[in-house]
């Protein structure tokens, strides 16, 4: 190992979307941090998941220029049902005087929009973390680039590389749940509106992309094995008896899958070392909350680092954001993941109050929208 020690002021481990905000809304304030990500710059592009942005987390990446228009499909309205029970609600923008509830954007095109706006001394891409070594006064990493080894001094170290399934401490609850995912072609078109269709074995979300919907179709493992091995026309058969409603899809594409579990980090601040996004939770992808609260995870700690460097005020800034949002999409998915007689009524009778109580609708959507920015 060399003795030569590089010194920087602020180190980001992980170069995805909300490691690259933090990047960016630091150095809007005139503060230099490096970016460090082990995988090379293409597995981004690789990436197949479609990502849904509140307006709230629009804002935010406009304020940085990293807004990718062309890229963003609108969602105009949200319509939220159960199968097989009554009740529905409808969500719509023009009830909020907004453009859109929120917006589509596939996860390489939010990465490629972010990715222009780095410096281009930024980023050092695939890169192997040795060690990590934390004191009070900051965190040297070891790490080998391009074969050579080298160590790095930063102020304050940001781990923001994802979810930490190697802790077992930050996991709250297994969903028994997985997300199969994919793009469909809609019949006929979706118009702007994404679906949140609840069903015994879990919720399945309709997003509009382009001209497609992005599709979360949420199984229990064994039925997710089943889903994924069936050929296109039996993959469409299977979620059309899923959704039980009058649409009908087409030529779907590539499909994937990911284990779905509530993790949460105790302890989101440890001498110089930070952590967000999805190395701080990972939520339940019910109602699209985890991206965006990830987004305004690195808003929040770039005000705390450009104002003062108290990394002590960061948790209890979080601390309504985060449980809030774990709570809300935790308590939805355990509510509506069964079929007892009973709660599916009650379920009903929640849908069509709400559907018929524009305060309460507004309420849910301003929370959505804007997470802990928009208490009480």
């Amino acid at each position: 190992m060399t003795d030569t020690v590089e010194t920087v002021d602020i180190l980001i481990i992980g170069a995805g979307p909300v490691g690259m905000t933090l990047q960016l809304a630091l150095a809007a304030g005139g503060r230099k941090s490096l970016l460090l990500d082990r995988r090379p710059p293409a597995a981004l592009q690789a990436d197949p998941r479609a990502l849904a942005l509140s307006h709230g987390a629009r804002e935010l990446l406009e304020t940085l220029n990293a807004w990718p228009t062309k890229a963003a499909t609108p969602i105009e309205t949200i319509h939220i049902s159960q199968r097989g029970g009554f009740g529905r609600t409808l969500i719509d923008r023009a009830e909020h005087d907004l453009p859109a509830l929120g917006y589509v954007v596939r996860y390489r095109d939010l990465a490629a929009a972010l990715a222009a706006r780095l410096a281009p001394d930024a980023l050092r891409a695939e890169v192997e973390i040795l060690a990590i070594t934390p004191d009070r006064d900051g965190v040297t990493v070891a790490l080998r680039e391009q074969g050579v080894s080298r160590r790095l001094r930063a102020r304050t170290l940001v781990h923001a590389e994802g979810t930490p399934w190697d802790d077992p401490s930050t996991l709250l609850g297994d969903y028994e749940q997985h997300a199969v995912i994919c793009e469909v072609s809609p019949i006929p078109g979706h118009g702007r509106r994404a679906w949140e269709r609840f069903t015994p074995d879990g919720p399945l979300a309709l997003l509009p992309l382009g001209d497609e919907y992005s599709i979360v179709f949420t199984l229990p493992p064994a039925k997710a094995d089943a889903v994924m091995a069936l050929d296109d026309a039996g993959f469409i058969a299977a979620l059309e008896k899923q959704f039980a409603r009058p649409l009908r899809f087409t030529r779907p594409g590539q499909r994937s899958r990911y284990p779905l579990a509530l993790r949460m980090r105790d302890t989101l601040v440890r001498e110089r070392e930070v952590w967000i996004g999805n190395s701080a939770q990972t939520l339940h992808p019910v109602s699209g909350q985890g991206f965006n609260l990830g987004l305004r995870d690195a808003w929040q700690l770039a005000e705390v680092l450009l104002d003062g460097d108290d990394l002590g005020r960061y948790p209890g800034l979080r601390r309504l954001d985060r449980q809030g949002g774990a709570l809300f999409t935790d308590k939805v998915v355990r509510a509506f993941s069964n079929d007892f007689p009973p709660l599916r009524a009650a379920r009903g009778l929640g849908l069509l109050a709400l559907d018929l109580c524009p305060a309460a609708r507004r309420f849910v959507a301003k929370r959505m929208i804007w997470g802990a920015r928009a208490w009480p």
